[in-house]
């Protein structure tokens, strides 16, 4: 009957990816990771070798003698490692078969199979890492473009565990104060202790502000922008879709309806990581397949960051032209007038259904004019987010965004006790719930089953 998993094993698990490479790493980490090696390498003695070096030899099965493979092995100890125990990684030829065979062999030797994250994991519990520094590991392989690539190093550097332990010691310095109050009430007054807990609810309030600030182009960085290109059959969508991409992804004809269904494609625009939606073009059909495409299409125009809708200037608008204009009033939206390269037939100033915010631009996708103009104001629109904010983090983690508006509405509590006339004891309560919620963030305090949920999302062997 096999052994419980336990958070002492000393564990491995292939940390590149499958396939055939220039070479395959199987990691390890344990307090036995040096002795379970040893046992299927043959060359150096390893248990003699210097910490962080790297070792050449060969991977035996013990059972047969068998030559395995030829290997470089990487030594270091604790605590000067990721997860702060002894790692171990093995350096093998890329390529599925052997590399799967060196793990087998050193499971066989006394380690078991990682989990999911478990790496990542133990540096976390080992005080290797934070919370948000684990997380900032998941954006970082994740990143689809350098600027995320850039805040996840920041996150990883540990700029928003700096910013949330001074807003953490802002609360604590306080709380201590009205303690002291409380205790020796002959020192001070309760006027004074409850000021100093408003204006310190409301600094701390507005700090936390300035980060929630940046949660929605966080959320961008990390999943893409989600971008439709919306319009009438044959206005130039699919054209606009290859012009974005470089690419003949979608299929352009001059037969309207031509796109079926929804295409989506990731691009790297100005640094934004766009989620481009190229939809069906929305009529009114009796096409039984035309019609599912259509309904899809509203759907990518619900759920959709940002909308381009596609206008033909040359020719007059129609009602499906007006219906869309209508449809997204409420959405951020660039409004596109298209096959520019020919006679203009309608004008912006002749379309009364625009807003004061659209974002009006002339283009012929066909002659690729005016697309450059639309990636700059795509990266215009987003980076604005991120400049407005006078904080250098981002929020990339919707559980950090939750525990920052909860932590703020804790001290939204404080304010309007505070205002009501609370006793300030009580008021202290909602100042302590703030610093414990802000502590969740960070890992300070962390409930058992949030650390199991947040690691599993990781790849084996990170």
């Amino acid at each position: 009957m096999p052994s419980a998993v336990t958070e002492y094993d000393t564990i491995a698990a292939i940390s590149t990816p499958p396939g055939e490479g220039g070479i395959s790493i199987v990691r390890v980490s344990g307090d036995q990771a040096l002795s379970i090696v040893k046992k299927v390498f043959k060359g150096k003695d390893l248990a003699k070798v210097a910490s962080h070096t790297i070792n050449y030899g060969h991977i035996v099965d013990p059972q047969t003698g068998d030559l395995v493979d030829e290997v470089m092995v990487s030594v270091m100890l604790a605590p000067k490692t990721f997860t702060r125990e002894d790692v171990i990684e093995v350096n093998t030829h890329g390529g599925i078969v052997a590399t799967n065979k060196v793990l087998q062999l050193i499971i066989g030797a006394g380690a078991r199979m990682a989990e999911p994250g478990e790496f990542t994991k133990r540096a976390f519990l080992n005080g290797r890492i934070d919370l948000t520094q684990a997380e900032s590991v998941m954006d970082l392989i994740r990143a689809k473009t350098d600027k995320a690539m850039q805040v996840a190093v920041n996150q990883l550097d540990g700029n928003l565990t700096h910013l949330i332990g001074d807003l953490r010691q802002e609360i604590l310095d306080v709380l201590a104060q009205v303690e002291v109050n409380i205790d020796y009430p002959e020192y001070d007054t309760e006027q004074m202790t409850t000021k100093m807990l408003l204006e310190k609810a409301r600094t701390v309030s507005a700090k936390i502000d300035e980060l929630l600030k940046t949660a929605d182009s966080g959320e961008i960085l990390q999943h893409g922008l989600a971008t439709a290109i919306i319009g009438k059959p044959n206005v130039g969508k699919s054209s606009l879709l290859n012009r974005l991409l470089d690419e003949e992804k979608a299929i352009v004809t001059d037969v309207a309806g031509t796109t079926r269904d929804v295409v989506e494609q990731y691009v790297n625009i100005d640094g934004v990581p766009l989620k481009l939606i190229d939809t069906a073009g929305v009529r009114e059909t009796n096409d039984k397949v035309e019609k599912i495409g259509v309904e899809r299409s509203k759907q990518a125009i619900s759920s959709a960051d940002l909308i381009i809708l596609v206008l033909d200037a040359s020719r007059e608008l129609e009602e499906d032209d007006i219906q869309l204009l209508d449809a997204t009033q409420d959405k951020r939206r660039i409004i596109i007038f298209n096959k520019n390269d020919l006679i203009p037939v309608i004008h912006p100033l002749d379309v009364k259904q625009l807003k004061d915010d659209d974002i009006i631009l002339l283009t012929s996708a066909i002659q690729n004019d005016g697309i450059e103009q639309i990636k700059q104001t795509i990266g215009k629109i987003f980076n604005a987010g991120i400049e407005d904010s006078s904080s250098n983090v981002i929020i990339t983690s919707a559980r950090q965004a939750g525990l920052l508006r909860q932590a703020k509405q804790s001290l939204e509590d404080v304010i309007s006790g505070i205002e009501s006339g609370m006793p300030v004891d009580l008021v202290q309560i909602d100042m302590t719930a703030c610093w414990d919620t802000l502590g969740e963030i960070t890992g300070e305090s962390y409930p058992d089953e949030l650390i199991t949920q947040l690691f599993s999302q990781f790849c084996l062997g990170k």
